[in-house]
């Protein structure tokens, strides 16, 4: 693979990544608008929540996207594991009353 070719893939990640992050600031964004608009005006709807149901759907959706992003082996696969593992060790290390 030459270096234009590495730099490519490179920056085609990190607009992978740039794009999820987008997507996150917009779910909170707007979810909370949502929830300040239905606590507003619970009152005018009779008591009744309805925010939650937009906050769950799109959030499946932002989890969907997420896997799509990073994977499930980069949540919880071998490299994952081999980072945890060190990360406690590392830990143990700097703290003997652990």
């Amino acid at each position: 693979m030459t270096e234009l070719e590495e730099y490519q893939k490179a920056r085609d990640r990190v607009q992978e990544v740039k794009g999820l992050y987008a997507h996150a600031v917009m779910f909170l964004v707007a979810n909370a608008a949502l929830a300040v608009l239905n606590l507003a005006t619970l009152k005018k709807n009779d008591g009744v929540i309805w925010f939650i149901w937009p906050l769950i759907g799109w959030g499946v959706v932002l989890v969907v996207h997420a896997i799509s992003v990073f994977g499930i082996g980069r949540f919880l696969g071998r490299g994952w594991e081999q980072r945890q593992i060190q990360r406690e060790l590392d830990r143990r290390h700097s703290d003997p009353q652990a």
